[in-house]
């Protein structure tokens, strides 16, 4: 079962997802692919729907979040349907399996003030703090993941005519604004700090470099972010996808349209744009209640009439 599982992941390489999503199936099918030698089957063409029945009421028991079994559930149909299409097995054991239903929960989103306190948290008396302020004001500006943060080249970044051009999942392209006060980050980056930071005679041509000249990554990303949240003393749960959920919330909440949002963000589905605007209601109540003379945060507000 191993040869299809590596068949159907160089596959998915093949159209362009990101090395996270093959990751997320490489670990789900390997897991299935265990559960099933337990049981004695070898050959994938014996993998009955009981089976994987059986497998997923396994992960029930072991109280499996119903969003890790509607993940587990995404990747195995994925594969069959591979295994299907490339005539390595008959009939498709996975049609009948049914993911469980999810609650899509809002996304965790910092009030504008937070954002602000982050984005002034780097230093930038050396390359690195300008480096580290111009990330930061990409991807509140901008929206991006992290990954399309650290996928973009010098070229990608069009100041002339005020937008990026973004790289998404599956390879697909983006155009995206860019606000004047990140041009402006984005230019001081450009013109005196990655000139410092990259090596001498290097061809690198990665936007955001490390201290050794290349490429930044994931990792170094998130290490980075995360610790200047802790000097910018935001308190709750923080991931630099937040900054990612800030922008939509707060774009929601200024008035924009969620088509224009949807398009930024580089959604496929229109829904997954609208998880932001309970939070972008949240904060126009909490700055109607903070600033309005009978708000909830004034003193009249408090009074007893």
């Amino acid at each position: 079962m191993q040869n299809e599982i590596e068949a159907f992941i160089g596959d998915l390489q093949g159209r362009g997802l990101a090395a996270n999503t093959l990751d997320g199936y490489g670990r789900d099918l390997r897991d299935l692919a265990g559960a099933l030698k337990a049981q004695g089957i070898a050959d994938i063409r014996e993998v009955r729907p009981y089976h994987l029945a059986g497998y997923l009421q396994k992960l029930r028991g072991q109280a499996r979040s119903n969003a890790t079994l509607s993940r587990r559930v995404v990747s195995i149909r994925a594969f069959f349907h591979y295994l299907q299409l490339t005539k390595r097995i008959g009939e498709n054991p996975a049609l009948s399996l049914e993911a469980p239903k999810t609650e899509r929960k809002a996304p965790q989103v910092l009030p504008v003030h937070e954002v602000e306190k982050l984005l002034e948290a780097p230093r930038t008396d050396h390359p690195g703090g300008i480096r580290d302020r111009a990330m930061l004001e990409l991807l509140y500006a901008c929206g991006l993941r992290v990954s399309e943060l650290l996928a973009l080249n010098v070229e990608h970044i069009r100041l002339d005519f005020g937008f990026i051009v973004c790289v998404g999942p599956g390879g697909r392209e983006r155009m995206v604004p860019i606000g004047p006060v990140c041009a402006e980050w984005m230019a001081k980056y450009l013109t005196e700090a990655r000139p410092q930071l990259v090596r001498e005679g290097s061809a690198e041509t990665a936007l955001f470099l490390n201290r050794l000249g290349g490429r930044m990554t994931r990792q170094g990303c998130w290490k980075l972010i995360k610790k200047m949240a802790r000097e910018a003393g935001i308190q709750s749960e923080f991931t630099p996808h937040t900054l990612r959920h800030s922008f939509a919330a707060h774009l929601l909440a200024g008035g924009a349209d969620l088509r224009a949002v949807q398009e930024m963000m580089g959604h496929a589905d229109p829904a997954t744009t609208q998880l932001y605007q309970p939070a972008a209601r949240i904060r126009i109540k909490e700055e109607y209640e903070r600033a309005h003379p009978r708000g909830a945060g004034s003193k009249q507000g408090g009074r007893n009439r």
